[in-house]
């Protein structure tokens, strides 16, 4: 197992063994109105939506998590077939190791076996910034290619990279990258961040390029920094170990990120929220309050490690619950969920 391989394991079981979360999920910060006379049956509230101009069964994503080492392959095989299942749309990790070592291919390419409605590419946005135009167009194509899809992801993970010890943390002429990929490139093109939120601003950038939605990716769920703590501390690397609590809980809260990025692109950029989602009511909160789609990484992680029962029943679970609560107010369609709004206290 190279560095790369090492790296991937280790953040999945630091994951799963570690309390890697952020000191406070301000998705208990997000109320909905109970309405006592709904006026709809259950069991007739339709959960399907569009998302990029796919057709998916639920408002939920897999957010892209692993792949690039043997591992791997078996837990996104096991989140393949819940997605398949409730024909939710899939993501995967960081697909650079597989350019740099072909036989890993297979540990993404595992979710083309699966009848997945909305699968997404996925690389980090230095990768970019260090390849240029034309090397990021060919291996985006590739990565693209190895799970077929339909969407193409940068993700913006600079809180990672300044705190882990082999972070390459590049980027100048971030923008300007993405901004020729998604002009350039034949799949679209979104941005996400990946704990640490986007703001108002920063959405009002984005959105005068040709991406097709932002998966806002803000503070709630998973610290990275928390994560590359811990990585510290196994190799005795005190100066990582300390960055990583000094910003454990740096960023942007992610119902702060939905409404800001909401009032940025005026509801134009179709908007995934990721970040600390736990369950169906957290979901039902993220889509009241504007999101297209909820997004879910974290809990979806260690049921995947166990089993592909493990991991339906999780998302079982999860449905069940939004449906619950979009009882709750009286709500029977997604596209109605941000008629109801939601009270924030942040």
């Amino acid at each position: 197992m190279n560095q790369t391989e090492s790296r991937k394991d280790e953040h999945v079981r630091i994951s799963i063994e570690e309390n890697v979360l952020t000191s406070h999920n301000y998705w208990d910060d997000v109320k909905l109105t109970h309405n006592a006379l709904p006026e709809i049956n259950k069991n007739d509230i339709d959960l399907s939506t569009k998302l990029f101009g796919k057709k998916i069964g639920v408002p939920l994503i897999i957010a892209g998590m692993t792949g690039g080492y043997s591992k791997a392959k078996k837990i996104n095989e096991n989140l393949a077939a819940a997605a398949e299942k409730y024909q939710m749309g899939m993501g995967v990790g960081s697909q650079r190791a597989a350019l740099e070592k072909t036989e890993l291919k297979d540990t993404y390419g595992i979710v083309k076996d699966y009848d997945i409605p909305l699968r997404f590419a996925n690389i980090g946005a230095s990768q970019i910034v260090l390849w240029g135009h034309k090397k990021t167009l060919d291996n985006a194509q590739k990565m693209v290619d190895m799970v077929d899809a339909h969407v193409f992801i940068v993700c913006l993970n600079f809180l990672q990279e300044a705190v882990m010890s082999e972070g390459e943390s590049n980027s100048k002429g971030c923008f300007n990258a993405i901004k020729k990929l998604a002009e350039d490139f034949n799949t679209p093109v979104i941005v996400k961040e990946s704990g640490a939120g986007i703001s108002f601003d920063v959405a009002c950038r984005l959105s005068k390029t040709k991406i097709v939605g932002i998966d806002v990716g803000g503070a709630s769920g998973t610290s990275f920094a928390a994560i590359e703590h811990f990585r510290s501390r196994m190799k005795f690397d005190r100066l990582h170990e300390r960055g990583g609590k000094t910003f454990w809980d740096w960023g942007i809260p992610t119902p702060k990120c939905i409404l800001e990025t909401g009032d940025a692109t005026d509801w134009k950029l179709p908007i995934i929220a990721t970040g600390g989602i736990r369950n169906g009511l957290d979901a039902a909160k993220a889509l009241a309050l504007g999101a297209s789609c909820a997004g879910v990484a974290h809990t979806f992680l260690k049921p995947a490690t166990k089993s592909k029962h493990s991991t339906l029943f999780e998302v079982e679970a999860i449905v069940k619950e939004l449906r619950t609560a979009m009882f709750l107010v009286g709500i029977d369609k997604i596209s109605k969920m941000t008629d109801i709004g939601a009270e924030l206290w942040i």
